[in-house]
């Protein structure tokens, strides 16, 4: 039944009992939700997305990703920072120079599968 907003809604109340135990046997732990989103909160900036893209080629110091951006050195290295401790990113030492990679094959599937799903068609 559609209520005056055109939503469905159920035509009388009834809960269904193995429906909500499942359910809620199968819901992670608070904080592990709580951890999850605030992962996905890292990915709704695009200039942190662009330099994700950019390390899918190979990894590169933060003089390179400012240039190929066209932003600042600083504010690579605030994005990076904040990739690295969501463990997105991880880094290397060369000298005196700190390379920047993806910190593992996850973060090239969540992008992966994002871009899939924003470019599928109907």
């Amino acid at each position: 039944m559609l209520d005056k907003n055109g939503i469905e809604r159920c035509d009388y109340i009834h809960a269904h009992p193995g429906i909500i135990e499942a359910a809620q046997a199968a819901m992670p732990d608070e904080e592990l939700l709580y951890d999850l989103a605030e992962l996905y909160k890292v990915f709704g900036d695009s200039t942190r997305i662009k330099i994700l893209y950019v390390l899918f080629e190979a990894e590169m110091c933060v003089c390179d990703i400012a240039q190929l951006l066209g932003m600042t050195q600083s504010a690579i290295s605030h994005q990076l920072r904040v990739l690295k401790g969501s463990k997105l990113v991880k880094n290397r030492r060369d000298g005196k120079t700190v390379f920047y990679s993806l910190a593992d094959d996850h973060v090239r599937t969540i992008l992966g599968q994002g871009m899939g799903h924003i470019t599928e068609e109907d």
